[in-house]
């Protein structure tokens, strides 16, 4: 009886152990679905939208309202960046899938749709934004859920994220030089300033006046905003003529270029004849074409990018783009930025060995593309490119012809001393 008691006691002990074994195993294989991942693969351990075979980008841009006409043209370049990634094998040998939302011009729509990618979708990095509006608006959410943006548009400077690589210029790179070269070169002694109202006209016209008065020691004759969408621009072409500057210096964005340009032509301004110059920090080959060749033909812009350029780079990048989006489409100076930004990204995941955040942002410094469309690019540690600076001249058939080209690549300066 003894050993009748005591097998059927440790029988007992043997079904407990077994029991407790049982119940522990789905815990055991939760802790083993999060840990699996480091150890077969340590790129995928960060949370984010990345599998064994795939990860997803978010695309952020407005493709209804104002913007929609600047801002189309970087949701295309980035889609081809992204398919000729995946044609070459993807990054770290997983192809790219994206996820697009539209910023619908609304700054707070911008700040929503960041949230949900960044969130809900746990993308591994967003390729968006085109006015610095949007971007700031969208700021707070990359900081605060440590995404990745890669931004595409000149901008005003004044700003520097951890959060975000900037693949346009900044003023010192785009507003200072072409200031420069409208002093030197056209000899222009009176300025008369004209923006959309709000944050990058306003901050870039601000940097526009010290350069002028303080650097050039010339004039501002004039100085005007108008909101986003703004279609009746008759007054102030009578203040332009009233006040007879040598250059007018223009930063109006998206649809309203249309109206503007168009009116400017029907008051009997020739822009052939530079008096005044009119010269653009905002009108690339995006918005000629809604605007046409025809009411703009000798209007300068200051740009890192013309679709003109004569490089292998550049005629291989227009060869891809009108394959895929057709003969008749146009390529801008934030167009190519935008196309940058997968690429850039890219080579930055595959430095880093990771698709990690932190990683990412450690392995941009220093990051080149000599493959760039505009020549050839560098990630400064603040996070912007070194670019070269060129002035184009409007042409009759939409295009600008490059009239002037900085030697050096310059280095990016989002802080200059004296204009903040």
């Amino acid at each position: 009886m003894i050993s009748k008691s005591r097998n059927y006691d440790s029988l007992r002990g043997t079904r407990r152990t077994l029991l407790r074994n049982m119940l522990a195993i789905p815990a055991t294989l939760a802790m083993a679905h999060f840990s699996l991942p480091v150890l077969a693969d340590s790129a995928n351990t960060t949370g984010l939208a990345v599998t064994d075979s795939t990860v997803t980008v978010g695309i952020l841009h407005s493709v209804t309202g104002t913007m929609a006409i600047s801002e189309t043209g970087s949701v295309q370049a980035e889609k081809l960046a992204i398919d000729q990634i995946n044609a070459m094998g993807g990054v770290l040998g997983r192809k790219i899938e994206y996820t697009q939302e539209d910023g619908a011009s609304d700054w707070p729509t911008f700040a929503e749709k960041a949230k949900k990618l960044l969130v809900s979708d746990k993308v591994a990095a967003v390729f968006g934004c085109w006015t610095s509006a949007s971007r700031k608006a969208v700021l707070p959410v990359f900081e605060q859920y440590n995404g990745m943006l890669y931004y595409p548009t000149f901008y005003e400077g004044l700003e520097q994220s951890p959060n975000v690589i900037y693949t346009g210029q900044e003023a010192t790179q785009q507003i200072l030089e072409g200031l420069n070269w409208a002093s030197e070169t056209k000899g222009a002694k009176k300025y008369f300033l004209l923006g959309s109202d709000y944050i990058w006209p306003r901050t870039s016209n601000k940097i526009a006046r010290k350069h002028i008065e303080n650097v050039l020691h010339e004039q501002v004759v004039g100085e005007e905003y108008y909101p986003l969408g703004h279609t009746q621009f008759n007054s102030v072409i009578n203040k332009i003529k009233l006040k007879k500057p040598d250059v007018v210096f223009i930063s109006v964005v998206g649809g309203s270029n249309v109206a503007f340009y168009k009116q400017l032509k029907a008051a009997g301004i020739d822009m052939t004849k530079e008096k005044p110059l009119f010269l653009t920090i905002s009108v690339t080959e995006d918005e000629i074409l809604g605007i046409g060749g025809e009411n703009i033909d000798g209007i300068y812009a200051s740009m890192k990018y013309f679709q003109s350029l004569p490089n292998a780079n550049n005629a291989a990048f227009v060869k891809a783009f009108k394959a895929k989006y057709g003969k008749d489409i146009v390529i801008g100076d934030v167009t190519q930025a935008a196309y940058l930004g997968p690429w850039l990204w890219k080579a930055a995941v595959e430095k880093a060995g990771s698709f990690d955040i932190d990683k990412v942002r450690e392995a941009s410094p220093g990051i080149e593309l000599t493959t760039a469309p505009e020549g050839y690019v560098r990630v400064h540690p603040n996070h912007h490119l070194w670019s070269k600076t060129r002035i184009g001249r409007a042409q009759l058939d939409g295009q600008y012809k490059v009239v002037y080209e900085s030697a050096e690549l310059i280095e990016p300066n989002p802080f200059p001393k004296g204009y903040q």
